[in-house]
């Protein structure tokens, strides 16, 4: 799966589109990864999550898994388009205003890359896929934005930051309380309720203890997951990144989007209450096995969620929060369905 080789998993054919490009988006410079067989290609922009960790983002180039979706096919189909979020990885400087890092202006610059790519590309629409906290920025941009898209698949879809830490948090000390981890059940009792807005500390224990007990990538004895460490290190033998640009989307930018004001917004952050409405087909999927992001938000939002169009939940049976690449085979054949929505649009014109 080329986790640890320079060697790209596939090749993008001469009259296609294999290429890093820097631009200027909401007045600093950012990183995209264009990668297609035909520049002719309809456009998917996908969101990567963390906040900062870009993965599939622009260390991607030329690999296959991206804990998403592969890519392989992918290409021949679309003009994939992954970005390096502002402050991450290769977007990331150390001049940027740290009051810039904040969630509105995650979703304007979403809207600017969009708007760019509908124009280089010469497309009155693309297409939109996220995973993870990547879904928040794209469910705001769609609330803002909707024509512009022709449909939206959110994976590991957030509803609430909040309500799912809430619910984060009362799994783990069940968890604990099963383990009978005693030191665990007093650190997570300490840290107080959701919403958490005294500062990263109390996120951070909730977090480590989620880690430690397994709620973004499911094992059995059956089902073996690459690993969070194995996937995140395959960032060092990325063919466009260097030392730097990895240090920058584990640390540097951690401690750049993480401010007060990032924390302290958190809680205003609900899709359910400010996105009541879409005018695109919406498809959430989902890892089965994910309690790091509580699918029941998602499902119940997705029942009262208004559009014309359709609406669908899948589930991917082998995946937790980072999906099985098993599963992102069948995430990739899901996005390139997406393209009926095309035909789709002609047919009610």
């Amino acid at each position: 799966m080329g986790f640890f080789s320079r060697k790209p998993d596939f090749q993008i054919p001469a009259d296609g589109i294999d290429r890093v490009v820097t631009i200027t988006i909401g007045g600093i410079q950012q990183t995209i990864l264009i990668q297609t067989y035909s520049p002719r290609n309809p456009v998917l922009l996908f969101l990567h999550g963390g906040p900062s960790m870009p993965l599939p983002g622009v260390s991607s180039r030329g690999k296959n898994y991206t804990v998403a979706t592969n890519t392989k096919e992918l290409v021949k189909h679309f003009t994939v388009v992954f970005w390096d979020q502002r402050g991450t990885g290769k977007s990331y400087h150390k001049d940027i205003p740290p009051t810039t890092m904040t969630f509105e202006q995650l979703v304007s610059d979403a809207a600017e890359l969009t708007d760019f790519l509908r124009e280089t590309f010469n497309q009155e629409k693309i297409f939109l896929a996220a995973h993870s906290f990547g879904t928040l920025i794209g469910m705001y941009l769609l609330k803002k934005h909707s024509e512009k898209f022709h449909s939206y698949v959110g994976l590991s879809q957030i509803i609430s930051w909040t309500e799912n830490d809430r619910a984060a948090l009362t799994w783990v000390k069940e968890e604990a309380k099963r383990r009978g981890d005693y030191k665990a059940l007093n650190e997570l009792e300490a840290v107080g309720e959701p919403p958490f807005v005294e500062g990263y500390k109390q996120w951070g224990i909730l977090r480590k203890w989620q880690m430690k007990y397994s709620t973004m990538v499911y094992n059995d004895h059956q089902v073996k997951h690459p690993g969070l460490m194995k996937v995140s290190l395959g960032m060092f033998n990325s063919s466009t990144y260097g030392v730097a640009d990895v240090f920058h989307s584990f640390y540097s930018g951690f401690k750049l989007i993480y401010s007060d004001e990032f924390i302290r917004n958190i809680p205003n952050i609900n899709v359910q209450r400010d996105v009541p409405s879409v005018d695109v087909p919406v498809t959430f999927i989902h890892g089965s096995k994910d309690v790091h992001v509580h699918s029941y938000f998602a499902e119940d939002y997705l029942n009262t969620l208004k559009t014309p169009h359709e609406k669908k939940f899948i589930w991917m049976e082998k995946s937790a929060h980072l999906f099985h690449p098993d599963d992102t085979v069948l995430i990739e054949q899901h996005l390139i369905n997406e393209l009926s929505h095309i035909k789709d649009e002609v047919i009610n014109l």
